[in-house]
């Protein structure tokens, strides 16, 4: 029956579903079974390559069933891949969520850690297996069910956000988010289903970021430590539309709620999302970024050849 309800929900959602295989149990939903793993019973260690046999006999026997001779394989989780699979997955945590601290979301350092591991897969796929995409199949902040007050606040969409753009700009097809709703501290919506920052920050990148990458680069002595950006006169004299996420009440970075330009983010009911109301800056005029924010800014009628 709970396969049943999420076959429904993907189906509502005009979503496709993709049911995860693993090599484990565990007990009270936390410990691995280690008794319950072929080594342990077998002492025998299973190779990479074995592993990747396993998922070619996968392959055939799915042939066999006309309901699933066209289902994808997505995987494994590995840096090489047979050619029998459709896609490579990473999976991507910045530090674990046991030891994680405030300074670890804002650290530059730690953001630019991701760029560095997906270059390294992407370049052992590409010479090896130039034809597949890759995933990025399971990713948010902090592994270990993200960091209590921090994975689901505002503070976390400096990662999010950061990776969303990494993601794009290194060619990966596709980000999937863990986790939507259920256990963890990085869930996108709380236990009542109320949305968190990562929600509606998600929301916001899907309805304004297209699929065409613009390159753009920070040029200087020291580009962390940016204090101001120069757009070309061409620009300036544009409609830019402002899209300014802010937390929302006294806890500031820690807060879970988000305001858009100036308005919380709340559903009116639980059916309904609210209008994304964009915020009109006057052309010509200085663009102010508060400190410690994130958001979008959408220039009307830009006209540049690798968006028309």
């Amino acid at each position: 029956s709970t396969l049943d309800i999420l076959y429904n929900f993907a189906n509502c959602s005009n979503l496709h579903l993709i049911f995860g295989l693993n090599a484990l149990l565990r007990k009270d939903r936390t410990q691995w079974d280690k008794p319950n793993s072929f080594l342990h019973k077998s002492g025998i260690e299973i190779s990479g390559h074995q592993l990747g046999q396993d998922f070619v006999q996968l392959r055939q026997l799915l042939n066999n069933y006309i309901h699933y001779k066209n289902a994808k394989i997505y995987g494994p989780d590995l840096g090489r891949s047979s050619r029998k699979h459709s896609k490579i997955l990473l999976k991507s945590y910045y530090i674990s969520g046991r030891i994680a601290t405030r300074e670890d979301f804002l650290n530059p350092d730690i953001l630019d850690s991701f760029k560095t591991n997906a270059e390294e897969v992407l370049q052992i796929v590409n010479s090896t297996v130039p034809d597949k995409s890759v995933w990025l199949g399971e990713t948010s902040s902090a592994f270990g069910g993200g960091t209590p007050n921090l994975s689901n606040a505002y503070i976390a969409g400096f990662m999010w956000l950061d990776k969303l753009g990494l993601s794009a700009q290194l060619g990966i097809d596709l980000v999937m988010r863990q986790v939507l709703y259920g256990a963890g501290n990085y869930q996108l919506v709380d236990a009542n289903f109320e949305p968190l920052p990562d929600y509606w920050l998600s929301l916001l990148y899907k309805k304004l970021v297209g699929s065409t990458v613009l390159h753009v680069a920070v040029t200087g002595l020291n580009p962390k430590k940016l204090r101001r950006l120069y757009i070309p006169t061409y620009f300036s004299k544009k409609q830019i539309d402002e899209y300014l996420l802010l937390p929302y009440g006294e806890d500031n970075l820690l807060s879970r709620s988000v305001q858009l330009n100036g308005y919380l983010l709340k559903m009116p009911n639980d059916e309904t999302l609210p209008v994304l109301q964009e915020n009109p800056l006057i052309p010509g005029h200085s663009l102010d970024l508060p400190g410690f924010s994130y958001g979008f800014y959408v220039i009307r009628n830009a006209k540049v050849l690798a968006c028309v």
